[in-house]
């Protein structure tokens, strides 16, 4: 029996830039020369870290989208990346949006106090008063931190990840503790 490898988001192609099949890419690791340097390989996958099959053998649960810098350049806080396997713009369009995901044993394991952003998703949302306010399902690096996308009965909330309002999170029972009187779930 296979024995099934674990994956961490490391970057997330944002889109195409120019004509030569180059893209850009949204930093999610803090080790960036490490995943992106000209030799390196990387998988493509989605963003609860599970790994995308590749189109050409998708009944083969082996199968990987695996791509391979070719060179990289810095850009606005991220990189513009070439891939071997993206030859010119039309190829890169298909990549938009997709996570960049490297095997878990290849990455530096999160201090005590930090959490790998893949792993939030699917964690309960609960108030410090015991509410239960919903359930993660994405996240976002906007200009003023990380978000988290919870999802409610009521409709979805961006929580800001911040210390003021995300006061704990428990990998082992999978729970986010937020600061009920910050407002955002009344």
């Amino acid at each position: 029996m296979m024995q099934e490898t674990a994956f961490a988001i490391v970057g997330r192609i944002r889109k195409p830039q120019g004509i030569r099949g180059e893209v850009t890419v949204e930093l999610l690791t803090d080790e960036p020369d490490r995943f992106f340097a000209a030799g390196r390989r990387v998988f493509a996958g989605t963003i609860a870290g599970d790994i995308a099959r590749h189109p050409a053998d998708r009944a083969n649960p082996a199968s990987r989208q695996e791509l391979h810098v070719e060179h990289v350049s810095p850009y606005r806080g991220g990189l513009i990346v070439k891939f071997d396997e993206m030859p010119d713009r039309t190829a890169a369009e298909m990549w938009r949006q997709r996570y960049l995901l490297v095997p878990a044993d290849e990455i530096t394991p999160p201090a005590d106090d930090e959490v790998f952003m893949h792993d939030l998703i699917g964690m309960h949302v609960r108030g410090d008063d015991g509410t239960e306010i919903g359930e993660v399902t994405g996240f976002y690096e906007l200009p003023q931190g990380l978000t988290l996308e919870v999802k409610r009965e009521g409709g979805d909330v961006l929580v800001p990840y911040r210390p003021s309002v995300v006061r704990e999170v428990d990998l082992d029972e999978r729970v986010v503790l937020v600061e009920m009187s910050s407002g955002l779930f009344e």
